[in-house]
């Protein structure tokens, strides 16, 4: 049977969709600028846009991936069940892992330029 949780983990929840919503425009943003302001660069914008476009779906990625996520732990909380994982920070890492390289390939081409 649910029952209402302690008001303090769904807002404790809440703050946690609304931090990896932050985070997902944050990607979407950095998108937008890498799309737009390394088109001067080597390769021009069929470097800069695709990876872009990689990184505002991300953004858009993680903003649906983190409501989904907080609806499993509001059911779990109001169902007394035991949480479920996020598979959310490991994604995210392993993207920002990605971009790294790709900034150090960039910027390692625009040195040879």
């Amino acid at each position: 049977m649910a029952t209402d949780p302690d008001p303090r983990f769904s807002l404790a929840n809440e703050r946690t969709l609304l931090a990896w919503n932050r985070t997902g425009l944050a990607v979407i943003a950095g998108g937008i600028a890498v799309a737009q302001l390394l088109k001067g660069g080597p390769g021009g914008a069929r470097v800069s846009v695709p990876l872009g476009i990689a990184l505002i779906a991300l953004g858009a990625a993680l903003s649906v991936s983190s409501y989904r996520h907080w609806q499993n732990i509001e059911r779990a909380l109001r169902l007394g069940q035991p949480l479920p994982a996020s598979p959310l920070p490991r994604v995210l890492i392993y993207a920002v892992v990605i971009v790294a390289i790709g900034a150090v390939v960039l910027s390692a081409l625009m040195l040879t330029s």
